[in-house]
């Protein structure tokens, strides 16, 4: 499999903050992990793409033990510097992730699988992050019919494909393509939540997943 490692190494953050889109995202991704009732000492959780580590740390203050991963130098960089206490490194989805970390109750991956170039290996890594009857929460932005129309007739396909923007999005998921991914790589008890505007123009959607109890990794 071809090494993209250099490539997405390079993918850059304004900020250690969070940004505009974990404005829509983080009150529903919060609501979810919530509705787990997970007791206190099982609030672990890996994030798959961790960024500069602004999610690791609002959900750290909200008492999860955070462990992530980014393939980015100036994130993990930046996450390094400003959250010295989160345990957050340099890694891809395309690494062999629980034979280095173990497993965890949730894996928590915002605005990634729209980026990846292998995205059943990315799948096939978060789903064995997991254990038995844990929880993959994953999103993306949203795809679908209206959305799609109203973007071709105001003109604004050519801004929101991002042609020009280095290490931006090069997959465009609808949530029948991303039920499908997950699926394959062996998730069961799919559901969505759209965020951002109102549903048909959502900007994006929230898949959640549950690796069963009793199955094996998908290579």
């Amino acid at each position: 499999m071809t090494d993209t490692s250099p490539a997405i190494s390079g993918y850059h953050y304004d900020h250690a903050g969070l940004n505009c889109s974990h404005g829509y995202l983080l009150p529903t991704v919060l609501r979810l992990l919530d509705e787990l009732n997970l007791p206190a000492d099982q609030r672990r959780l890996f994030e798959v793409g961790c960024g500069n580590g602004s999610v690791a740390h609002e959900l750290a203050r909200r008492g999860w033990d955070v462990t992530g991963i980014d393939p980015s130098a100036e994130g993990i960089a930046q996450a390094n510097q400003t959250h010295p206490d989160l345990k957050l490194y340099s890694g891809s989805a395309y690494d062999d992730l629980a034979a280095q970390y173990g497993q965890f109750p949730v894996v928590l991956s915002l605005e990634v699988v729209e980026h990846v170039y292998f995205p059943r290996q990315y799948a096939a890594t978060v789903f064995s992050l997991l254990h038995g009857g844990g929880t993959a929460i994953l999103s993306t932005p949203y795809h679908g019919y209206w959305k799609n129309l109203a973007l071709a007739l105001s003109g604004k396909l050519d801004r929101h494909f991002t042609a020009l923007w280095d290490h931006g999005h090069i997959k465009f998921w609808s949530m029948k393509t991303l039920a499908l991914l997950l699926e394959e790589a062996g998730f069961r008890d799919i559901r969505f939540a759209r965020v951002g505007r109102i549903p048909a123009l959502a900007k994006a959607m929230i898949a959640v997943a549950r690796r069963p109890v009793s199955a094996r990794v998908v290579k």
